[in-house]
C-alpha cells in the first residue's frame, strides 16, 4: 500500500513537471506587448517619491534598519566606494544594492564579487536610471520614461541583465531619482517587482557631507530604510556610514537586507 502510494505521488509530480515545462515563458517583446496592452489608456495623476504602492519601511517593530546603496551609472556616477564596501564586508553589515545597468558594465568584476557575497542582495535600479513615468515627466532635470513600453524596457531589461549574470531575478526596483507615478508603480508590480522607497534620506544623492550622513542615520527608528549611494567614493557617504554604524550597534540596532522582512 505504501509503495503504491509513493509511486502515485512520483507519477503526479512527473506529470506536473511536464505540464509546467510545456508552458512557454513570454519572450521579452511578448511580455512588453502584454503590459502595453494592459495599461494603454491609463492616465497618471500622482507624481513623487512617497505615493501609494511605494514601500518605504520594513513591516516590523524589531530594532532593525536596512541600508540601501544605489549605484546609478551616470557619466559621473560610475565610481565605486570600495572602502565602504570593504567596511561593510569586514563588519558583516548586510545591505541592499540597487544597481543600474551602466554601472554593471563599468564595474563587471566588482559587480560579480558583490553578487556572490551573501551579505548583499542585488536589486534593480533600471537600465538607464530614469524616473518611472508613463508620460515622460521629469525631475531634477532628468527626463522620465515617456510611455508604458519605455518603462517596461527600463525595468525588465535590467532585471534580465542581473538575472543573466547572477542566476537570480531581482524582486525590488527603485527608479532613477526614486520618483514614480502611480501607474508606473503598478507596472513595476506587474513585472514582479516591489517598488522600494525609503524613510531616511541618508545622503541626498551623495551630496551630504560625512557628518550630515551620520546625523541622518542616527535618527533611525525600528524598521527604517535608508537611501544612500555607493558610486561616489569622493562623497561623504562612506565616512558617514562608517561613523554611524558603531553607534547604531551600541543603541541595539541590527542591520538587515530589505528582503529579510515584509515591506510596508
Amino acid at each position: 500500500m505504501i509503495r503504491h502510494f509513493l509511486i502515485l505521488c512520483m507519477v503526479s509530480l512527473l506529470v506536473s513537471s511536464l505540464k509546467a515545462a510545456e508552458i512557454p515563458q513570454p519572450a521579452p517583446e511578448n511580455l512588453k506587448q502584454q503590459i502595453v496592452q494592459r495599461f494603454t489608456g491609463r492616465k497618471a495623476i500622482k507624481w513623487g517619491e512617497h505615493i501609494p504602492g511605494v514601500r518605504t519601511r520594513l513591516d516590523t517593530r524589531d530594532k532593525v534598519i536596512a541600508l540601501t546603496l544605489d549605484a546609478c551609472g551616470s557619466v559621473k556616477g560610475k565610481g565605486a566606494d570600495v572602502r565602504l564596501i570593504d567596511f561593510l564586508t569586514q563588519e558583516q553589515i548586510p545591505a541592499t544594492l540597487f544597481i543600474n545597468a551602466r554601472w554593471i558594465d563599468a564595474n563587471p568584476e566588482l559587480f560579480r564579487t558583490l553578487s556572490q557575497n551573501p551579505l548583499f542582495e542585488i536589486a534593480n535600479h533600471g537600465m538607464w536610471h530614469k524616473p518611472a513615468s508613463i508620460s515622460g515627466r521629469s525631475v531634477y532635470g532628468i527626463a522620465g520614461t515617456k510611455n508604458v513600453g519605455e518603462l517596461v524596457d527600463e525595468i525588465e531589461l535590467n532585471a534580465r541583465k542581473i538575472e543573466d549574470s547572477t542566476g537570480k531575478r531581482p524582486g525590488l526596483y527603485r527608479s532613477g531619482t526614486a520618483y514614480y507615478d502611480e501607474v508606473a508603480v503598478e507596472i513595476a508590480n506587474a513585472l514582479g517587482h516591489q517598488v522600494a522607497g525609503y524613510s531616511i534620506l541618508g545622503d541626498a544623492g551623495a551630496t551630504f557631507g560625512a557628518e550630515q550622513v551620520r546625523a541622518a542615520l542616527l535618527k533611525a527608528t525600528p524598521g527604517d530604510i535608508a537611501l544612500l549611494h555607493m558610486n561616489h567614493p569622493e562623497s561623504g557617504t562612506g565616512t558617514g556610514i562608517m561613523a554611524a554604524v558603531p553607534e547604531l550597534k551600541r543603541r541595539g540596532f541590527r542591520f538587515v537586507r530589505m528582503s529579510d522582512y515584509p515591506l510596508k
